[in-house]
């Protein structure tokens, strides 16, 4: 303020109001910075109290080795994922905590759900198998919900790739199995959760123990599709509800992601393949799923290089598990997890949740593919069943010709088609056409040159398309 007053010429410095005027304003601020300071110290005194609050409720670390032991923390990742593997499952007990606190955070849970929506969390068990980065976020959003006890089982270890999707996971936990740097988070966030943190495989051999305790809702984040055919199995015989996860890999439209019955999805080519083979083993419904109807463009699966491609034994982490890699965006996966977990949440606290028919055009696929199958027929009387189902209908309109006509792209009373009329339907010899198109196009003769009828552009267009949609199912 001196140096201030000090360039402040003589003339105005003899006024005396204006020497007044100064004093004052000088004044003010020192009144100012000292109120400011005095309102920070206060502020800081009231937040460290606060966390003293709360860290005389949490009980102290473990001080011997058996309770690391049982609480697989602070050790070396290989002894952690030993003990893991052949111990009993862990200790249950949950530690006392100040329920004034526990209600305070889930207070916002409280408002929504209710007291007894949330009592109903608090005493429910969930069990997520696959700790990746749908299953850690589904986990995380759960027992922030409410959830009282939860089992993370996954065999899997922290990478430096895995950072970008994983919701727990920091830098330290490389090398660590990510349900172990799961449950330690876990106890920073709400320690009254009972985490049992299970470093294993699930197959179809241990289902029984990993799946024991009779849970209230199990998800399926798991990678590989014969585990996961493995798991859903499973849980359709034992009754036990169960959503799951599709393929959150090389997509990036949130507005594509959607809930339903796995018997609905049809645009999803992981869903779909799920859905043939679950049915072949007697599951046709009951089995509520996320996935996107997005279709992955322009990205495939990362080859490995020559020396990689050698040694491919080495580089997939146990035997069938792909050794390549699928590209991913962190924010999709989670996405996923917390659909999921928003999902469970809302119907073990028994609030309604209908998830929307997609698109609301099933009677638009019904129709198509009555029609198709008529046509069909015409074309070989003898065949019963064609290739094509009513949700293959919905996924070809809708994922490979983006619900336009392939020669005009009108949206306009569209039908399906063979596209060579001289092979067989499948999804990559079917096109869509507006009625007109289609009139004209069955006319044709079985050997007709279609570069000749439409043109090298129309054909390359169509063309490109089938080529996608091969390039797609090597995915599945």
């Amino acid at each position: 303020m001196s140096s201030y007053l000090e360039k402040i010429s003589p003339a105005v410095m003899n006024s005396q109001s204006t020497k007044m005027t100064l004093v004052a304003v000088a004044a003010s601020f020192t009144t100012a910075a000292v109120l400011l300071g005095y309102q920070g110290s206060q502020r800081k005194r009231r937040v460290q109290q606060l966390k003293d609050d709360l860290r005389g409720s949490i009980p102290p670390p473990p001080t011997n080795f058996d309770q690391l032991h049982n609480n697989n923390i602070g050790l070396p990742s290989a002894q952690k994922q030993v003990s893991q593997q052949t111990q009993s499952p862990q200790d249950d007990s949950v530690p006392q905590f100040d329920e004034e606190l526990v209600r305070e955070q889930l207070a916002r849970n409280i408002a929504f759900l209710g007291e007894e929506g949330v009592e109903k969390l608090r005493n429910s068990f969930v069990i997520i198998v696959g700790a990746g980065g749908v299953g850690s976020w589904a986990a995380s959003m759960l027992i922030r919900s409410g959830v009282g006890k939860i089992r993370i089982i996954d065999f899997d270890q922290v990478s430096l790739s895995s950072l970008n999707r994983h919701a727990t996971a920091v830098q330290a936990d490389v090398g660590t199995p990510k349900v172990i740097a799961m449950k330690k988070a876990f106890r920073q966030v709400a320690p009254w959760v009972q985490v049992d943190a299970r470093v294993e495989l699930f197959q179809e051999d241990n289902a029984e123990e990993l799946l024991s305790g009779n849970p209230d809702y199990v998800v399926d984040a798991i990678d590989n599709i014969n585990t996961k055919l493995a798991l859903l199995k499973f849980c359709y015989d034992h009754k036990i509800p169960v959503m799951s996860s599709m393929g959150a890999g090389a997509k990036a439209d949130p507005s594509r992601v959607q809930i339903s019955d796995i018997s609905e999805t049809f645009e999803d080519p992981l869903a779909r393949a799920v859905r043939r083979k679950i049915k072949k083993m007697g599951v046709d419904t009951g089995i509520d799923v996320v996935y996107s109807t997005e279709k992955p463009h322009h990205v495939k699966l990362l080859p490995l290089d020559e020396t990689q491609a050698q040694e491919a034994d080495e580089y997939a982490a146990l035997p069938d598990f792909r050794s390549r890699i699928l590209p991913v965006l962190g924010p999709l996966p989670a996405m996923f997890g917390m659909s999921m977990a928003t999902f469970i949440t809302c119907k073990i606290g028994g609030w309604p949740m209908d998830p929307l028919p997609i698109k609301l055009r099933e009677g638009l696929y019904q129709r198509i593919h009555r029609d198709l199958k008529v046509r069909e027929g015409k074309l070989d009387p003898d065949v019963e069943t064609i290739a094509l189902d009513r949700r293959d209908v919905g996924y070809v309109i809708e994922e490979i010709w983006r619900g336009k006509s392939a020669i005009s792209k009108s949206m306009d009373k569209i039908s399906l088609c063979r596209w060579k009329r001289s092979e067989p339907l499948t999804l990559q010899n079917v096109v869509l056409l507006t009625k007109s198109e289609l009139d004209r196009h069955v006319k044709l003769p079985l050997d007709a040159d279609l570069v000749q009828e439409y043109g090298r552009e129309v054909v390359d267009f169509v063309e490109s398309r089938f080529k996608e949609e091969a390039e797609i199912s090597k995915m599945r």
